[in-house]
């Protein structure tokens, strides 16, 4: 199988690139910079500039491109950025293939796209939220939404919080737990889905030979709240839990990205479920065990 990823670079893009390859699948990423060999392709999303052969030839196109969100303060300026990167690359891709791809097209989102939702239970029906992200990642579905009315079967993937033993949101926080300083985030009351990078490799290749057509919430099978996910952690690494880190606090180091953060999102892998698929990190513990293990 032939495929194609924007966004190759980042954390679950460099993982699922590796993955492919080591299954004999052939990869071509997509990058900005002049490419170094036949595994790579320049492209420009900005300006829409990008090989339509290239992208038509694939048997399938997955999108994971867009600026990061958690390595920088979410102001106004950067919120624009965030967006625009993400729709202005989603409209590049889609409009390469119209008319000429026969494949599948991975879309990226996230479960930002829900907003903040308390106690209520979440599935891939759910409406959007009204946050900041919420729009943000509405926008980047929608800008995908011409490919689906081309007839390319389009799998929205709705990632979950991806945890990984380096890299991402648990990078950040395990060296606060390892040392038994951090208890929760805000209240702790909030509802994490969660999902192990290995699982979610593991999910995005089960979909690709899926015939499914349409949103996933790509999480594991057990939402947890932010103390019992801490709680977790910090007994894999063999301490206690620490303190609390309030809200305000928080909202100070990375500015308006504390919603995403503090999101209490209590959501469940409908699709995945229906289509058989088997986590083997299905519980939080689980995870932690497998993160702590790969440190």
């Amino acid at each position: 199988m032939r495929v194609v990823i924007a966004g190759s670079s980042g954390l679950i893009g460099t993982a699922l690139t590796s993955s492919l390859r080591e299954g004999g699948h052939d990869v071509v990423a997509l990058v900005r910079r002049p490419a170094r060999d036949d595994h790579e392709s320049q492209w420009d999303p900005g300006s829409g500039r990008i090989d339509a052969e290239l992208v038509r030839s694939a048997d399938a196109v997955v999108n994971l491109a867009g600026a990061s969100i958690g390595d920088k303060r979410l102001t106004d300026s950067y919120a624009a950025v965030v967006r625009s990167s993400r729709v202005d690359s989603t409209a590049t891709l889609v409009e390469a293939m119209v008319g000429g791809f026969d494949g599948v097209l991975l879309q990226g989102s996230a479960m930002g796209y829900y907003g903040s939702r308390g106690e209520e239970p979440l599935t891939e029906r759910s409406t959007p939220g009204d946050t900041l992200l919420a729009s943000i990642v509405s926008d980047w579905e929608a800008a995908a939404q011409p490919a689906r009315d081309a007839g390319i079967r389009t799998v929205t993937v709705r990632t979950g919080l991806v945890l990984a033993p380096h890299g991402g949101f648990a990078d950040r926080l395990l060296p606060l737990v390892t040392r038994g300083l951090l208890g929760t985030l805000g209240t702790g009351d909030a509802w994490h889905s969660w999902i192990t990078l290995e699982d979610h490799i593991r999910a995005l290749r089960f979909l690709l030979d899926s015939d499914h057509d349409g949103a996933v919430n790509a999480i594991a099978p057990h939402p947890a709240r932010d103390a019992a996910l801490i709680r977790a952690l910090s007994e894999a690494a063999g301490r206690r839990p620490g303190f609390r880190v309030p809200a305000f606090v928080l909202e100070a180091a990375i500015g308006r990205a504390v919603e995403d953060l503090l999101s209490s999102q209590k959501a469940t892998p409908g699709v995945l479920t229906r289509l058989g698929f088997d986590w083997r990190h299905p519980t939080i513990e689980d995870a932690a065990r497998w993160l702590m293990a790969g440190r």
